[in-house]
């Protein structure tokens, strides 16, 4: 399972690089394109989510380190929720 790295650009302008256990990562962001934060969050849960179970299915664990990046996901995101017209820019894969 090829994992992949993604570059983001949060509503303040601060970036930071995620990960995720599979390139299935790829089927739910364009690079360049900007999203809600409440359509980030759910892409990047449905994502995630998709690349633990391939992990399980492969391994017979969750992936843990997806999981994880999901919990953190999640809480920057709630550091802007004031806003929800905000969004989150992906810049690139990894």
């Amino acid at each position: 399972m090829p994992e992949v790295h993604f570059e983001i650009a949060w509503p303040d302008g601060s970036t930071e690089v995620c990960y995720s256990p599979s390139a299935v990562i790829k089927k739910y962001f364009q690079v360049g394109e900007s999203y809600s934060l409440e359509d980030f969050v759910a892409r990047c849960s449905e994502a995630l989510n998709s690349g633990s179970e391939r992990v399980k299915a492969k391994y017979g664990r969750p992936c843990g380190l997806a999981l994880g990046q999901l919990e953190q996901i999640e809480a920057k995101a709630k550091t802007y929720q004031d806003d929800p017209s905000q969004t989150v820019q992906l810049i690139q894969f990894k």
